[in-house]
């Protein structure tokens, strides 16, 4: 497992992710804008999460998706609990707790393990079970 490269691609994937979802309060489309900012949020983690795996495996990396994918999570929720939530979630009157028990906070973490675990079983599986036979 490329420890360095894993860290890496997570802390872009959080930035690109907190970019999207703050940039979406900009554009308010619909009448409540945190329901937006998640909405936004849980789309762009797919294409971003899969572009971050494929950077990840390339070279030949072969690290279980599902690793690869909580390595990311990790990292998003370690990052939320420094940055994400003093900076952005406390000043609107949220706290840990509240950030931290959101269903839609453990949707998004679902579907961040998920497209990295199917970028592994779509991508990578196929070629490691094909070398090892």
């Amino acid at each position: 497992m490329k420890i360095f490269r894993l860290v890496t691609i997570g802390i872009g994937i959080w930035i690109l992710a907190v970019c999207a979802f703050t940039f979406s309060y900009e554009f308010q489309i619909l009448h409540n804008p945190e329901q937006q900012a998640n909405m936004v949020l849980s789309l762009s983690i797919l294409p971003l999460v899969w572009l971050g795996s494929s950077i990840y495996y390339k070279n030949g990396v072969t690290t279980n998706g599902y690793i690869v994918g909580v390595v990311f999570f990790l990292i998003a929720a370690f990052l939320d609990t420094l940055i994400t939530v003093p900076l952005f979630i406390m000043p609107n009157g949220g706290n840990y707790y509240t950030f931290f028990t959101d269903f839609s906070f453990w949707i998004i973490a679902i579907e961040l393990v998920g497209v990295a675990m199917l970028f592994y079983y779509l991508k990578v599986y196929p070629k490691v079970k094909t070398i090892k036979a």
